[in-house]
């Protein structure tokens, strides 16, 4: 017999599925001896109080066992000597959709231009050490895409789009932790993602598709206003219709599009900073504990929103026990992000500070960047982040030092004459944010930490630190596409995917975007 609960308890009791069990049996008046099993099918906490609770629903197994692996996997034939599609991008976007083309008989054919995601951490130390980008392997460009290196955060308010539940089966189908399907707010870890996504590759070659590394596509391949492949700077070409999956840092790829007279358009992003404070102090404040979170509570989480001036100013990749990383994707760049290993264990914890903007704000004049104009086209808002992170480069000694304040100092426009210790490797350099960051985004950041401050006793604190600059939330271009048959409006063959098409905004939605794009160009395929 199977029984389901939704129970209430406290974090220690919460812990420990003998402590589940006995307090299950005594307020529901069950033999424990007769429960087999237990499986927590959600997992939430309420800390919205002095008393934290953890939301628990459970499934008992009384006199028999379960009789899965906890998640419900994906059947994958073989296709070989099936029709192709082109795969451009081993992100989440790509992958899934790759994975997806091999379920409904479609063999994929993956272009990646960076290298797989175990060799890319050669050359993500040395951004560390040597302050070297190399433009085609970094935190944004390789296998896995920007999310192999950048957390695995899975939580998702793209409900709607598409069926969140498969992509996280799929996950744990190729290695993550079922915990994921369990916690309101899942995490893989970027110690547990790279060999997730190897095993996802491996999926897709052993059921007869390719996967091409360092491999770079130069050009799409049209013909009568139809894309039939794409042209790579191996000098190989590869044909079929082709799944766009580049990924929000791809400007090259922009480029040859707005060269191509292929249809674009501008798109709103967020700028804004790091911010990192002792992970101490957000488990104080948000569990209301002077000694923290204690032995049964993960590292805490905030989410911060308010309205300034007109635009939104919020909190975004938040990473609780993470560390702040340098994710430049070429020369004369910082570009700072987040991440967290699966335990989230470490010192610091950091979250991206945002201003919302959009295309129109750029004729501000306190949009302005040193001497930089941004011409009316659809690629203003990616020369706005080329410019800032050009400038905040400068500002950081023209290498992957980053420029930082303290909180306080950069909400009362004071410089920091020391900065606190940090989680971010290649070191800081003690800047006047408020002074050079362009004044439409820093006032309207100091005001929102203001706010923020209020509302949680502690968080504006000078033991922060405001690091630079943070610019790749998301792409600042659509690549547009029809609703219905999700191809590019003028281009038959051609399905913008993912977040770099401007259709996604993380893992989970670039996944399910990923799915829906390999199902309409197998629609294309069976209409030929």
């Amino acid at each position: 017999m199977i029984q389901e609960y939704q129970i209430r308890l406290d974090p220690h009791k919460a812990s420990s599925e003998e402590l589940i069990k006995e307090y299950i049996g005594r307020e529901k008046g069950l033999d424990i001896r007769t429960i087999n099993a237990i499986r927590i099918l959600k997992r939430s906490i309420d800390a919205r109080q002095r008393n934290i609770f953890v939301n628990l629903t459970v499934r008992l197994y009384i006199h028999e066992l379960p009789k899965d692996q906890g998640f419900t996997p994906t059947e994958y034939k073989p296709v070989e000597g099936k029709k192709q599609a082109i795969v451009v991008g081993a992100g989440p976007g790509g992958l899934f959709a790759a994975l997806r083309l091999i379920e409904l008989g479609i063999r994929p054919i993956v272009v990646e231009r960076g290298k797989n995601v175990r060799d890319r951490k050669v050359d993500l130390a040395k951004i560390t050490k040597d302050h070297k980008v190399n433009p085609e392997s970094n935190y944004s460009f390789g296998e896995g895409g920007a999310g192999a290196y950048s957390d695995g955060k899975l939580y998702t308010r793209s409900k709607k789009r598409g069926n969140v539940e498969k992509i996280l089966n799929v996950f744990c189908q190729h290695g993550a932790s079922t915990s994921i399907l369990i916690d309101a707010h899942p995490h893989i870890g970027t110690d547990k993602l790279p060999r997730v996504i190897e095993n996802m590759r491996n999926t897709i070659l052993e059921c007869g598709g390719e996967v091409h590394f360092e491999t770079k596509m130069t050009g799409l391949i049209i013909q009568n206003q139809k894309v039939i492949g794409i042209e790579t700077q191996t000098g190989k070409q590869f044909f079929g219709p082709v799944i766009l999956a580049t990924g929000h840092s791809a400007r090259d790829v922009y480029q040859w599009l707005y060269d191509h007279q292929v249809d674009i358009e501008a798109k709103g992003i967020a700028v804004g900073v790091r911010l990192e404070h002792p992970a101490m102090l957000i488990d104080q404040i948000q569990y209301h504990n002077k000694n923290g979170r204690g032995a049964y509570l993960p590292a805490a989480e905030y989410n911060f929103v308010t309205q300034v001036e007109g635009r939104g100013v919020y909190s975004f990749c938040m990473c609780p026990g993470g560390f702040v990383v340098p994710a430049a994707s070429g020369p004369h760049q910082i570009v700072v992000n987040g991440m967290s290993p699966s335990n989230r264990g470490g010192r610091w914890s950091n979250s991206g500070m945002v201003v919302e903007l959009h295309p129109e704000d750029l004729g501000n004049p306190d949009m302005q960047i040193n001497d930089s104009k941004f011409e009316d086209t659809p690629l203003a808002m990616m020369q706005f982040q080329e410019a800032l992170e050009q400038a905040c480069w400068q500002q950081g000694n023209m290498r992957q030092t980053a420029p930082a304040q303290r909180m306080s100092d950069f909400v009362n426009k004071r410089l920091s004459f020391d900065l606190p210790d940090s989680s971010y490797a290649p070191g800081l350099i003690s800047s006047p944010l408020h002074f050079w960051i362009p004044k439409f985004i820093s006032s309207r950041l100091q005001q929102g930490f203001l706010q923020f401050g209020k509302s949680s006793h502690g968080f504006l604190t000078n033991e922060a630190t405001v690091i630079a600059i943070e610019t790749r939330t998301s792409a600042p271009v659509r690549i547009v596409r029809d609703k219905e048959t999700l191809q590019h409006c003028s281009l038959a063959g051609l399905f913008p995917c993912g977040e770099g098409a401007g259709y996604a905004g993380g893992i989970v939605s670039a996944g399910i975007d990923g799915e829906r794009c390999a199902e309409a160009a197998v629609h294309y395929l069976e209409a030929l």
